[in-house]
């Protein structure tokens, strides 16, 4: 490959040769495609990744005019070379933004320039282009085009039924008993929970999927969070007998963390036992020791069919869910986030009764900052 043109300039010739081949050699490993053309428009320099993904090999493109070699197009068949051309035109311009693209024949690719001058509003002597493959990009959009359909799709039923019970009590008021007023009013109130969790799940996602997802620790009791959402599930219907909670009365590490975040985390797979499990949901809070800390083991377990050991890897995952029931398959995504905030661990594995358990972990002990 011939060197790009520049580089080393003001070294001496053994420097030039040290960083030319210095700088050819990162530039060959570079995850995107790189090409740079002279003055003239002719291909000075093409990377393994650009060759690639051209589909030419780097030994035939050298020397050619970039714009017959790489006859980039825009959607409307338009030449992209023939609408930006860097060697004409404004001498102030510095490059060109990222671009989709179409490679005749080819594909679609990602395109950013940068155009080399010598000095400030002199001709260009360099052209730098830069390829990626779009693939990766199109997955992203499918992924968030799931996540919208997935919402759009779960939003619907809820806000429906809110819609409908509320507009009969406005409309019919006076012909429905106090039970039954009570039994809609409950039912929209559940409805707008649900959208609700459903919202603070969407944000809690783009925080996770930033780096933003922030905890407030403090001291918390665990066993008893454990049991307000034991009364909860009782309060809306379920058998006191169903859940069993081993823990309370033992002497447990101290354990900070958010409140807030700790009754989504448990919430959810509570939940889930429910929903998705069948018999006894057990639950179970342990000390226990790594590299000399203590911490808190929480366990929740149920007596169902459990989870195939094939699907243990995309459980966290987004959109993952049992292919027998609904729901969004954002809630362990969600869960798997809040605990790693915590500097916890989570998994997934086989109860004893042959349901699905999921046991997660929580550093005991002060946070560092508040010692």
């Amino acid at each position: 490959m011939a060197k790009v043109a520049g580089m080393g300039q003001g070294s001496n010739a053994t420097g030039d040769a040290r960083s030319s081949g210095w700088h050819a050699a990162v530039c060959d490993v570079h995850p995107d495609g790189l090409l740079v053309a002279d003055e003239q428009g002719l291909l000075v320099y093409v990377n393994k990744q650009a060759a690639m993904i051209v589909g030419t090999p780097a030994s035939d493109l050298l020397g050619q005019d970039i714009r017959t070699a790489i006859p980039l197009q825009e959607n409307d068949g338009r030449s992209w070379w023939a609408c930006t051309d860097p060697w004409k035109g404004l001498a102030i311009r510095s490059g060109h933004r990222e671009k989709l693209l179409i490679i005749p024949g080819r594909q679609e690719v990602l395109v950013t320039a940068r155009y080399v001058r010598p000095g400030r509003s002199m001709p260009v002597s360099q052209v730098v282009v830069a390829l990626r493959d779009a693939e990766a990009r199109r997955r992203a959009e499918a992924g968030n085009s799931a996540l919208i359909s997935t919402v759009a799709h779960e939003l619907r039923s809820p806000l429906t039924s809110v819609k409908g019970f509320s507009s009969t009590l406005l409309r019919r008021w006076d012909r429905f008993t106090d039970d039954q007023k009570r039994l809609m009013l409950q039912t929209i109130e559940a409805d707008a929970d649900r959208v609700t969790r459903l919202i603070t799940e969407l944000l809690d996602i783009s925080r996770i999927d930033a780096g933003r997802l922030e905890v407030r620790k403090q001291p918390v009791d665990v066993v008893a969070a454990i049991n307000r959402h034991i009364e909860r599930f009782v309060a809306s219907g379920y058998e006191r007998d169903r859940f069993d909670l081993d823990g309370e009365g033992t002497t447990l590490p101290e354990v900070w963390a958010d409140p807030d975040r700790l009754d989504q985390i448990l919430a959810n797979l509570m939940e889930n036992a429910v929903r998705h499990g069948e018999g006894k949901v057990s639950l179970k809070v342990v000390g226990t020791g790594r590299d000399g800390d203590e911490d808190i083991a929480v366990t929740v377990s149920d007596e169902g069919e459990g989870i195939a050991p094939e699907h243990y890897p995309m459980i966290f995952t987004r959109f993952w869910h049992s292919s027998r029931r609904g729901g969004t398959g954002l809630g362990l995504y969600v869960v798997r986030g809040l605990v790693d905030a915590h500097g916890g661990k989570i998994s997934v594995g086989r109860a004893k009764g042959g349901g699905a358990e999921f046991r997660f972990t929580l550093p005991a002990g002060a946070p560092e900052h508040v010692l």
